[in-house]
Protein backbone atom coordinates (compact mmCIF):
# COMPACT_ATOMS: atom_id res chain seq x y z
CA UNK A 1 0.00 0.00 0.00
CA UNK A 2 1.33 3.43 -0.94
CA UNK A 3 1.58 5.99 1.84
CA UNK A 4 1.09 9.54 0.62
CA UNK A 5 3.00 12.44 2.16
CA UNK A 6 -0.17 14.46 2.62
CA UNK A 7 -1.44 11.86 5.09
CA UNK A 8 1.27 12.81 7.58
CA UNK A 9 1.74 16.05 9.52
CA UNK A 10 4.36 18.43 8.17
CA UNK A 11 6.21 21.22 9.98
CA UNK A 12 5.56 24.78 8.87
CA UNK A 13 7.59 26.00 5.91
CA UNK A 14 10.96 27.64 6.53
CA UNK A 15 13.42 27.20 9.36
CA UNK A 16 11.07 25.53 11.84
CA UNK A 17 12.83 24.36 15.02
CA UNK A 18 10.02 22.18 16.35
CA UNK A 19 8.43 24.77 18.63
CA UNK A 20 6.65 28.12 18.16
CA UNK A 21 8.82 29.68 20.86
CA UNK A 22 12.10 29.72 18.91
CA UNK A 23 12.72 31.79 15.79
CA UNK A 24 15.55 31.25 13.33
CA UNK A 25 16.46 34.27 11.22
CA UNK A 26 19.04 34.12 8.45
CA UNK A 27 21.28 37.09 7.85
CA UNK A 28 23.80 37.58 5.10
CA UNK A 29 26.54 35.88 7.13
CA UNK A 30 25.08 34.80 10.47
CA UNK A 31 21.86 33.24 11.74
CA UNK A 32 20.10 34.44 14.88
CA UNK A 33 18.08 32.12 17.09
CA UNK A 34 15.78 33.99 19.47
CA UNK A 35 14.00 32.55 22.49
CA UNK A 36 10.60 34.23 22.31
CA UNK A 37 8.17 33.05 24.96
CA UNK A 38 7.35 36.15 27.03
CA UNK A 39 4.28 34.68 28.75
CA UNK A 40 6.54 32.12 30.45
CA UNK A 41 9.54 34.45 30.86
CA UNK A 42 11.36 32.47 28.12
CA UNK A 43 11.41 29.26 30.18
CA UNK A 44 12.47 26.32 28.02
CA UNK A 45 10.27 23.31 27.37
CA UNK A 46 11.97 20.05 26.31
CA UNK A 47 11.04 20.92 22.69
CA UNK A 48 12.77 24.29 23.06
CA UNK A 49 15.91 22.72 24.51
CA UNK A 50 15.98 20.30 21.59
CA UNK A 51 15.16 23.13 19.15
CA UNK A 52 18.33 24.96 20.22
CA UNK A 53 20.29 21.86 19.24
CA UNK A 54 18.50 21.94 15.88
CA UNK A 55 19.51 25.60 15.39
CA UNK A 56 23.16 24.73 15.99
CA UNK A 57 22.95 21.80 13.56
CA UNK A 58 21.24 23.93 10.94
CA UNK A 59 24.11 26.43 10.96
CA UNK A 60 26.70 23.64 10.97
CA UNK A 61 25.17 22.15 7.81
CA UNK A 62 24.70 25.39 5.87
CA UNK A 63 27.76 26.56 3.90
CA UNK A 64 26.27 30.04 3.55
CA UNK A 65 26.21 30.65 7.31
CA UNK A 66 29.39 31.40 9.27
CA UNK A 67 28.04 31.34 12.83
CA UNK A 68 25.09 31.61 15.18
CA UNK A 69 23.85 34.26 17.61
CA UNK A 70 21.63 33.16 20.50
CA UNK A 71 19.52 35.71 22.36
CA UNK A 72 16.22 36.24 24.17
CA UNK A 73 13.40 38.77 24.19
CA UNK A 74 12.44 41.55 26.57
CA UNK A 75 14.36 41.51 29.85
CA UNK A 76 15.03 37.75 29.85
CA UNK A 77 17.68 35.71 28.06
CA UNK A 78 16.91 32.17 29.28
CA UNK A 79 15.86 31.28 32.86
CA UNK A 80 16.25 27.52 32.45
CA UNK A 81 13.62 24.82 32.11
CA UNK A 82 9.88 25.37 32.38
CA UNK A 83 9.06 23.63 35.64
CA UNK A 84 5.51 24.96 35.39
CA UNK A 85 4.89 23.06 32.12
CA UNK A 86 2.47 25.54 30.53
CA UNK A 87 3.68 25.44 26.92
CA UNK A 88 1.74 24.43 23.85
CA UNK A 89 4.70 22.23 22.91
CA UNK A 90 4.75 20.31 26.22
CA UNK A 91 4.00 16.90 24.75
CA UNK A 92 5.53 14.93 27.64
CA UNK A 93 6.14 15.48 31.33
CA UNK A 94 9.11 17.81 31.76
CA UNK A 95 10.63 15.77 34.57
CA UNK A 96 10.65 12.57 32.52
CA UNK A 97 12.58 14.30 29.71
CA UNK A 98 14.92 16.47 31.76
CA UNK A 99 18.48 15.35 31.18
CA UNK A 100 21.61 15.83 29.17
CA UNK A 101 20.27 13.99 26.10
CA UNK A 102 17.79 16.82 25.48
CA UNK A 103 19.86 19.86 26.39
CA UNK A 104 22.18 21.64 23.89
CA UNK A 105 25.22 21.97 26.14
CA UNK A 106 27.37 19.31 24.51
CA UNK A 107 26.29 20.47 21.04
CA UNK A 108 27.58 23.95 21.90
CA UNK A 109 30.89 22.60 23.16
CA UNK A 110 31.39 20.54 19.98
CA UNK A 111 30.10 23.04 17.39
CA UNK A 112 32.58 23.65 14.57
CA UNK A 113 31.03 27.02 13.70
CA UNK A 114 31.11 29.65 16.45
CA UNK A 115 28.12 30.38 18.66
CA UNK A 116 27.90 33.67 20.57
CA UNK A 117 25.27 34.41 23.22
CA UNK A 118 23.84 37.93 23.42
CA UNK A 119 22.65 37.86 27.02
CA UNK A 120 19.94 40.51 27.10
CA UNK A 121 18.63 40.01 30.65
CA UNK A 122 17.93 37.38 33.30
CA UNK A 123 20.18 34.36 32.74
CA UNK A 124 20.03 31.37 35.06
CA UNK A 125 19.75 27.60 35.21
CA UNK A 126 20.03 26.09 31.76
CA UNK A 127 20.37 29.57 30.29
CA UNK A 128 23.58 30.27 32.17
CA UNK A 129 24.97 26.88 31.18
CA UNK A 130 24.19 27.69 27.53
CA UNK A 131 26.15 30.93 27.93
CA UNK A 132 29.06 29.09 29.58
CA UNK A 133 29.20 26.40 26.89
CA UNK A 134 29.00 28.82 23.96
CA UNK A 135 32.16 30.18 22.38
CA UNK A 136 31.64 33.61 23.86
CA UNK A 137 28.96 35.44 25.88
CA UNK A 138 28.38 39.17 25.55
CA UNK A 139 26.04 40.54 28.21
CA UNK A 140 23.91 43.62 28.58
CA UNK A 141 24.72 45.72 31.62
CA UNK A 142 21.17 44.82 32.79
CA UNK A 143 21.79 41.06 32.76
CA UNK A 144 21.75 39.00 35.96
CA UNK A 145 23.08 35.49 36.61
CA UNK A 146 22.02 32.74 39.00
CA UNK A 147 22.38 28.98 39.62
CA UNK A 148 19.10 27.97 41.39
CA UNK A 149 19.28 24.18 40.82
CA UNK A 150 19.79 23.21 44.48
CA UNK A 151 16.74 25.31 45.38
CA UNK A 152 14.76 22.93 43.11
CA UNK A 153 16.26 19.76 44.59
CA UNK A 154 18.51 19.06 41.59
CA UNK A 155 22.09 17.89 42.15
CA UNK A 156 23.44 19.47 38.96
CA UNK A 157 26.81 17.81 38.53
CA UNK A 158 27.26 19.48 35.14
CA UNK A 159 27.32 22.84 36.91
CA UNK A 160 29.57 21.67 39.74
CA UNK A 161 32.05 20.35 37.17
CA UNK A 162 32.03 23.14 34.60
CA UNK A 163 31.69 26.10 36.97
CA UNK A 164 34.53 24.87 39.18
CA UNK A 165 36.80 24.75 36.13
CA UNK A 166 35.69 28.22 34.96
CA UNK A 167 35.53 30.25 38.19
CA UNK A 168 37.07 27.98 40.82
CA UNK A 169 35.67 25.78 43.57
CA UNK A 170 35.20 28.53 46.18
CA UNK A 171 33.06 30.73 43.95
CA UNK A 172 31.19 27.69 42.63
CA UNK A 173 30.23 26.77 46.21
CA UNK A 174 29.08 30.35 46.77
CA UNK A 175 26.84 30.38 43.69
CA UNK A 176 25.46 26.85 43.95
CA UNK A 177 24.98 26.56 47.70
CA UNK A 178 23.34 29.98 48.14
CA UNK A 179 21.50 30.39 44.83
CA UNK A 180 22.29 34.11 44.98
CA UNK A 181 22.15 36.48 42.01
CA UNK A 182 25.16 38.13 40.38
CA UNK A 183 25.10 41.35 38.38
CA UNK A 184 26.61 41.49 34.91
CA UNK A 185 29.68 43.26 36.26
CA UNK A 186 30.16 40.62 38.97
CA UNK A 187 29.79 37.82 36.41
CA UNK A 188 32.41 39.56 34.25
CA UNK A 189 34.78 39.99 37.20
CA UNK A 190 34.38 36.30 38.09
CA UNK A 191 35.12 35.20 34.51
CA UNK A 192 31.69 33.72 33.76
CA UNK A 193 31.13 35.95 30.72
CA UNK A 194 33.47 37.69 28.31
CA UNK A 195 32.12 41.20 27.80
CA UNK A 196 29.54 43.62 29.23
CA UNK A 197 28.14 46.39 27.06
CA UNK A 198 25.40 49.04 27.30
CA UNK A 199 22.02 47.40 26.77
CA UNK A 200 21.28 49.23 23.52
CA UNK A 201 24.66 48.17 22.08
CA UNK A 202 24.20 44.45 22.75
CA UNK A 203 23.09 43.18 19.29
CA UNK A 204 25.89 45.00 17.46
CA UNK A 205 28.52 44.04 20.06
CA UNK A 206 27.54 40.35 19.97
CA UNK A 207 27.63 40.31 16.16
CA UNK A 208 31.01 42.04 16.19
CA UNK A 209 32.37 39.40 18.58
CA UNK A 210 31.02 36.61 16.38
CA UNK A 211 32.67 38.22 13.35
CA UNK A 212 35.99 38.37 15.18
CA UNK A 213 35.85 34.65 15.94
CA UNK A 214 35.01 33.89 12.32
CA UNK A 215 38.25 35.53 11.21
CA UNK A 216 40.24 32.71 12.82
CA UNK A 217 41.24 29.53 10.97
CA UNK A 218 38.50 26.94 11.47
CA UNK A 219 40.81 23.93 11.65
CA UNK A 220 43.11 25.49 14.22
CA UNK A 221 40.09 26.86 16.10
CA UNK A 222 38.68 23.33 16.36
CA UNK A 223 41.91 22.11 17.93
CA UNK A 224 41.79 24.90 20.52
CA UNK A 225 38.12 24.14 21.24
CA UNK A 226 38.98 20.47 21.72
CA UNK A 227 41.69 21.39 24.20
CA UNK A 228 39.32 23.69 26.12
CA UNK A 229 36.61 21.04 26.08
CA UNK A 230 39.03 18.58 27.67
CA UNK A 231 39.75 21.16 30.37
CA UNK A 232 36.03 21.45 31.19
CA UNK A 233 35.97 17.69 31.54
CA UNK A 234 33.23 15.15 32.10
CA UNK A 235 30.53 15.12 34.77
CA UNK A 236 28.68 12.55 36.84
CA UNK A 237 25.81 11.66 34.49
CA UNK A 238 24.53 8.77 36.59
CA UNK A 239 24.56 10.76 39.81
CA UNK A 240 22.74 13.67 38.21
CA UNK A 241 20.14 11.42 36.57
CA UNK A 242 19.50 9.73 39.92
CA UNK A 243 18.95 13.16 41.47
CA UNK A 244 16.49 14.15 38.73
CA UNK A 245 14.34 11.15 39.65
CA UNK A 246 14.54 11.69 43.40
CA UNK A 247 11.82 12.73 45.91
CA UNK A 248 13.70 16.00 46.47
CA UNK A 249 13.45 16.98 42.82
CA UNK A 250 9.75 16.08 42.74
CA UNK A 251 9.18 18.25 45.81
CA UNK A 252 11.26 21.03 44.25
CA UNK A 253 9.06 20.95 41.14
CA UNK A 254 5.86 20.97 43.21
CA UNK A 255 7.08 23.86 45.34
CA UNK A 256 8.00 25.86 42.23
CA UNK A 257 4.56 25.32 40.68
CA UNK A 258 2.80 26.17 43.95
CA UNK A 259 4.98 29.25 44.49
CA UNK A 260 6.17 28.22 47.95
CA UNK A 261 9.31 27.11 49.74
CA UNK A 262 10.07 23.36 49.55
CA UNK A 263 9.34 21.21 52.59
CA UNK A 264 13.05 20.75 53.30
CA UNK A 265 13.36 24.45 54.28
CA UNK A 266 13.17 24.94 58.05
CA UNK A 267 9.84 26.58 59.01
CA UNK A 268 11.71 29.48 60.56
CA UNK A 269 13.41 30.22 57.23
CA UNK A 270 10.42 29.95 54.91
CA UNK A 271 9.08 33.05 53.20
CA UNK A 272 6.19 33.78 50.91
CA UNK A 273 6.66 32.91 47.24
CA UNK A 274 9.00 30.51 45.51
CA UNK A 275 12.74 30.54 46.12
Amino acid sequence: MTVHDDEHPRPPAGDWLGTPYLTFARGEVFATCTVDRPRARNALSPAMYFGLRCAIARVEQDPDLAGLLLTGTGDVFIPGGDLGQHGEDDWMDFGSLLGMDVTPFDALRKAAKPVVCAVNGLCQGGGLMIALCSDLAVASERATFRVPELLRGIADTYYSQVLARVIGAVRTRDLMLTGRTLSAQEALDWGMISRVVPHEDLPAAAEEALGQICQTAPGARAVVKSSLDSHLGLFDRIGMQTSLQSPETREGFRAFKERRAPEWVHPGLRRDGRL
